[in-house]
């Protein structure tokens, strides 16, 4: 199981950007997708994006798409996440998550190791 820590989180204004880094353990980063889920206050967690093990390929939530970009450095065993035109709806717990294998899934369900997660505050 690969441990994970967010950073980069905070508050930024409508129209902002911020960039989110996830940091994982394990020498065998490569072998995971790496997602991107977010909780807001009294709602379900949500997929936000995710990329696959070499980096090569990514699935965006259609709220994101054109807005967040995900990449990865395997040489630093991390993960990060562009988010530009931040909203105040983006307002949410940003967590990373790691799931073994090459599918890249959707799911939160599919993903074993989570972060601690990150606020991330959009102001209006």
């Amino acid at each position: 199981q690969v441990q994970l820590v967010e950073s980069g989180g905070g508050l930024v204004q409508a129209g902002g950007s911020l960039r989110l880094s996830c940091a994982a353990s394990g020498r065998t980063f490569s072998s995971y997708a790496m997602g991107w889920f977010r909780q807001a206050p009294g709602k379900e967690r949500e997929f936000v994006a995710v990329i696959s093990g070499s980096g090569g390929s990514t699935v965006y939530a259609d709220s994101v798409k054109g807005r967040f970009s995900t990449s990865r450095d395997n040489t630093k065993n991390t993960v990060y996440l562009q988010m530009n035109s931040l909203k105040p709806e983006d307002t949410a717990v940003y967590y990373c998550a790691a799931r073994a294998g090459w599918t890249l899934s959707r799911s939160k369900a599919d993903f074993r190791s989570w972060g601690q997660g990150t606020q991330v505050t959009v102001s209006s």
